[in-house]
């Protein structure tokens, strides 16, 4: 009645010793739980599965809002305090918590930490970045412990410094790998070049290297993981293989424009064979001897997740410099061309595709695109990222900021990032995981 607090000690005993009970009893069950779903296939959640009940459903449908997406819709916009030269933390992080598998990954609760120090994985971090961003919270995020634990586990980007966007997204990936293999996900792995965490379900390729004997045309055939391709730009230092003068390009959409380069010429040089010389020569399986060859790169498994790296810093022996060069990119990417099994439609360099490859599930989407604005010396980092369809947003830091298609398309890109139109299902397993998580 008096608004003042009422304090009982026997009750507060009574809570303890209740409290004290529950917890005994919530450590068995997860002990129980977690040892049937080891033997489970398919299961990784720490907790036992949650069905909805009908109650539950109708309070679902009596909410429409929380399913309605409007051009007003702001879940996920938030704005990442800069931390003194940190742009390039921040806009690797708006294009990671933008991608929609890896999205409904943490936000699902899917990650379970199996490291000594749950406080040193980053894996942990990551969860708590996606529910801080997509809280609704309109102030912007504070990644202070975020900056923290990349300069511990990736000590070459500790320090205030400016660093390398792309340099810090392959480190990110790396720790984020490294501290998903305590998964019981990531401990079974299906391909034994790489393990089957999040991270390398998502991200990693396999780029087929095939070496042609010159004598006997044998053929020498490795296959490497990969997180990103790194692409040449005309103007730099190493040769550009260029359109043919005057020839017009119709792949992915782009009509090629005299004097402008696309994302599928930098792709066509990527590919391209390339002779390696008399000065290189190599020890031919076949002939047991060393000979000229030839060098061709191909994709042999492309992965749900596509990141593309313009390479704009150049650092030679004579200088260093940035290439400023306009790549044209396109919204859609049919990777088929550029495929083990397209080799065939390949010939003498030139790119040969059928009218209509029909190919979907080679087919990607453009969700974000990190640029680079200033010199090698002083520069910032911002990035375009697309919030649902057809809706692109700016993240300038803490700033965000409406953006149209033209201004994406129109940037300088420096990184590019495409999700999979189609996702595959290697097995039921993964199946289910991408089911659940798409």
């Amino acid at each position: 009645m008096c608004k003042d607090y009422v304090y009982d000690k026997d009750i507060e005993q009574i809570a303890k010793e209740e409290q004290g009970e529950a917890l005994k009893l919530q450590a068995s069950t997860s002990t129980e739980v977690s040892h049937q779903q080891c033997s489970v296939p398919g299961l990784g959640e720490k907790f036992p599965t949650w069905e909805t009940t009908k109650p539950e459903l109708e309070l679902l449908g009596h909410n429409p809002r929380r399913r309605r997406i409007t051009s007003s819709f702001t879940i996920g916009l938030r704005g990442l305090i800069n931390l003194g030269n940190t742009c390039f933390m921040n806009c690797i992080v708006q294009a990671l918590t933008h991608t929609p598998i890896l999205r409904d990954f943490f936000l699902s609760d899917r990650h379970r930490c199996e490291m000594p120090s749950p406080e040193l994985c980053l894996v942990c971090e990551m969860s708590s970045l996606f529910r801080e961003l997509y809280s609704g919270n309109p102030s912007p995020h504070v990644p202070y412990k975020l900056l923290h634990l990349v300069w511990i586990h990736a000590r070459h980007l500790a320090g205030y410094r400016q660093q390398d966007a792309h340099e810090f997204l392959i480190a990110a990936l790396d720790v984020l790998h490294r501290h998903c293999k305590g998964d019981d996900v990531g401990k079974a792995a299906n391909n034994p070049n790489h393990c089957n965490c999040i991270i390398d379900q998502i991200f990693t390729g396999g780029l087929q290297s095939d070496v042609t004997c010159q004598a006997c045309h044998g053929v020498s055939t490795t296959i490497d993981p990969c997180w990103d391709i790194s692409l040449d730009l005309p103007g730099s230092c190493t040769s550009f293989w260029p359109m043919s003068p005057g020839r017009e390009s119709s792949v992915n959409g782009e009509n090629h424009i005299p004097g402008i380069t696309t994302l599928t010429d930098c792709l066509r040089r990527f590919t391209r064979p390339e002779h390696l010389g008399s000065s290189a020569k190599i020890k031919c399986g076949s002939c047991q001897s060393y000979q000229e060859s030839t060098k061709q790169l191909t994709m042999n498994k492309l992965p749900v997740v596509a990141c593309f790296h313009f390479k704009r810093f150049e650092h030679s022996a004579k200088q260093r410099r940035k290439i400023t060069t306009y790549i044209s990119f396109p919204l859609e990417l049919d990777m088929t061309p550029f495929m083990a099994s397209s080799k065939e439609s390949r010939m003498n360099g030139q790119l040969q595709l059928p009218t209509n490859s029909g190919n979907n599930e080679n087919k990607y989407s453009l969700f974000a695109v990190v640029n680079h604005q200033g010199t090698l010396e002083s520069g910032h980092y911002t990035s375009f990222i697309r919030h649902h369809k057809d809706q692109w947003f700016k993240c300038d830091d803490a700033v965000i900021t409406k953006a149209s298609i033209k201004d994406v398309l129109d940037s300088e890109g420096y990184l590019l990032f495409y999700h999979k139109q189609v996702l595959e299902h290697e097995s039921e397993k993964v199946k289910e995981m991408n089911t659940q998580a798409y």
